[in-house]
């Protein structure tokens, strides 16, 4: 069952993907009916999961999933994996590779491998008060607290 992502409780579940580069406006539209379709289908045993998601920075995927009544199984998260493939294979996109790194630089998003975020920061090129995207945040609350961060608050602090 779709519900409105900022009604969910600070307790829920999240999801994060980033994507390599930012959707267009026509693609966005596109993915978010998806979502949409996505999650008033999505069940766990048969039973309905209250979801929600929002689209961050034209680049960031966030599902929240409310646990109270249902919690995610097995085949639920790979109901959830399989629709982000499919946008994957749709848009030409990367949203599951949690092996790079995205920041600000400025107003603008970078999005970057690990070895060039590491080589960024042994060239001072990026710093401990850079803002990053911690993806690694499990519930609404620790996203809306602690996602985008210093890198010094991160798990990014140990490269810089």
């Amino acid at each position: 069952m779709l519900v409105d992502f900022k009604t969910l409780p600070e307790t829920s579940r999240i999801w994060i993907y980033q994507s390599n580069r930012s959707f267009k406006e026509s693609e966005l539209q596109e993915i978010e009916q998806n979502l949409i379709n996505f999650i008033q289908e999505w069940t766990a045993h048969g039973s309905e999961l209250e979801a929600g998601f929002e689209i961050k920075y034209n680049r960031f995927i966030i599902i929240a999933l409310d646990q109270t009544n249902a919690s995610a199984s097995g085949c639920s998260i790979d109901a959830s994996v399989h629709f982000i493939q499919a946008l994957e294979e749709k848009y030409n996109v990367s949203l599951l590779d949690r092996m790079n790194v995205s920041f600000k630089q400025g107003e603008y998003v970078t999005y970057k491998s690990l070895q060039d975020f590491k080589k960024m920061a042994k060239e001072k090129a990026i710093s401990k008060n850079t803002i990053v995207f911690n993806n690694l945040v499990a519930s609404k609350q620790e996203y809306l607290e602690h996602w985008e961060v210093p890198a010094s608050e991160s798990w990014h602090s140990r490269f810089v």
